[in-house]
């Protein structure tokens, strides 16, 4: 073999690894990726699924994402939590019909229900639990998951878009009345009768989101270009965005803020909108989330626009008059699928993104200037927590400082797959022992009482002594 012989053999050799190493690392890539990211109703928790199980996570803190389960179940593709409770409504591929709600923090399942197809969506608030089918609706009292009313013969909808407020009060379900056109159902779901019909858009419906009251929900199409925000009492049209004005998208996501002055949307445009619902600029017919009529040219133009609203035709009047984007945020994802959040994390008000490959993106949000939002911290979703070894653990007898945090103390498997981490406090009771049962049974009864404890509103919090925005610091006056 000759000196060029060798090097053209060495060279191809090289190329052959490299390209093998390249491959190998887009199949770790690939397997790598999130099936589905959801937020629970308050946005406190974020879950996260790949084919191999799914995880959820708390959002309290700018610094760390603090894992609270994680489940080796593959094929979930449904996976929703009731706000931050241990019950988390689950449906796999494996078996795509059936609806489980189980207990994490126990390993227990609770209950489980089959269907006539595909389960395409559940939502889920402390009083009701509603399971979407492509033709069909059916609705759980929560407490006892009792169907109390099925509504049958809906149109198509394959994707599962509805919508459940999260609130007692104003306890209503949304979804789309029409197979061609953007009509809005919305249901009332403790009276069990239709609240409204609201002819929401021309084109078909493509996102949907109720705000914490209940009060208002959001609309946006298959075009893209507006979204809409309605009154759940009456229809009528309170406020209309303008997300762009020739570019049409696709909406993913829309998320209303804790106090619901806020509102963003996601798109497979490479940025994300948030818009400002000021009562204010709603009560004096301008633009919203616009400054005030008496300050600048926005003013000017506002007033220009509202006093000749008669004299122009109403397409153009419309299109001057839709609100723009408060704040904003420009990414490189273009074209992926990004869902978006408002939460109110360590006292601010943050824009939370999630893309396909499990990353999560914290943002500030400027709630008095708006403009470009400033990137906190990222977030993988998708790697596996830590686990200890157990001759890693140190054994300590003091008591948990947190009732919310689990400790790495060992790895439990349950029937279905799933496995937690332990507490401490999960030990067999005297109760359990005279029963002859471990600490994860539970009876009928008990299946019961954590439904419906599950379902309770938790009691407001009470005043913190060292807490600022409850009791300010007062100056008094030299003497």
């Amino acid at each position: 073999m000759s000196l060029s012989e060798g090097v053209d053999l060495l060279r191809q050799g090289l190329v052959t690894g490299i390209a093998g190493l390249m491959a190998g690392g887009e199949e770790d890539t690939e397997t790598t990726q999130a099936t589905f990211i959801t937020f629970n109703q308050d946005t406190t928790c974020v879950a996260v699924g790949t084919t191999s199980g799914y995880s959820l996570y708390t959002l309290n803190s700018t610094d760390a994402l603090e894992p609270v389960y994680k489940s080796d179940e593959p094929d979930v593709y449904i996976a929703e939590r009731l706000f931050s409770s241990s019950l988390v409504a689950v449906v796999s591929n494996s078996n795509a019909r059936t609806l489980r709600v189980c207990h994490f923090k126990k390993g227990t399942e609770i209950c489980r229900y089959s269907y006539g197809d595909r389960v395409r969506a559940v939502r889920m608030n402390r009083s009701r639990l509603v399971v979407c089918l492509e033709e069909s609706l059916y609705i759980h009292n929560i407490r006892d998951m009792k169907v109390i009313h099925t509504i049958r013969d809906t149109p198509p909808n394959p994707s599962g878009l509805i919508s459940l407020s999260c609130d007692n009060t104003h306890c209503y379900l949304a979804y789309p009345g029409h197979s061609h056109t953007g009509e809005l159902q919305i249901f009332d779901t403790i009276n069990l009768a239709s609240r409204v019909i609201i002819p929401a858009h021309e084109g078909q419906l493509a996102a949907l989101q109720f705000s914490p009251s209940g009060t208002r929900i959001a609309t946006a199409s298959e075009k893209g270009t507006v979204i809409r925000v309605f009154s759940t009492q009456d229809g009528s049209k309170l406020y209309e965005l303008r997300r762009g004005l020739k570019r049409t998208a696709s909406i993913y996501s829309l998320s209303f803020s804790p106090c619901g002055s806020f509102l963003a949307c996601s798109s497979n445009t490479e940025t994300i909108h948030v818009f400002k619902l000021d009562e204010k600029l709603k009560e004096t017919a301008v633009l919203a989330g616009s400054p005030p009529s008496d300050d600048g040219w926005f003013g000017y133009i506002n007033t220009m626009v509202s006093a000749s609203a008669g004299y122009l035709p109403s397409q153009v009047t419309d299109t001057l008059l839709q609100g723009r984007a408060f704040a904003s945020v420009h990414h490189n994802q273009t074209g992926t699928k990004t869902l978006c959040a408002l939460a109110m994390i360590q006292k601010s008000l943050r824009l939370l993104i999630c893309n396909e490959e499990g990353f999560l993106l914290m943002y500030s949000l400027d709630t008095e200037e708006g403009g470009d939002c400033s990137l906190i911290k990222q977030f993988k979703l998708v790697e596996s927590p830590t686990v200890l070894h157990q001759n890693e653990i140190v054994e300590t007898t003091d008591a948990p400082t947190n009732q919310g945090n689990y400790f790495l103390k060992n790895e439990e498997t349950f029937p279905g797959g799933l496995f937690l981490l332990n507490n401490p406090d999960d030990a067999v009771t005297y109760s359990d022992k005279l029963r002859n049962r471990t600490a994860n049974d539970m009876t009928e009864s008990d299946k019961f009482h954590e439904m419906a404890a599950a379902a309770e509103t938790p009691p407001k919090t009470c005043f913190l002594l060292d807490d600022d925005g409850e009791f300010p610091p007062v100056a008094f006056a030299g003497s």
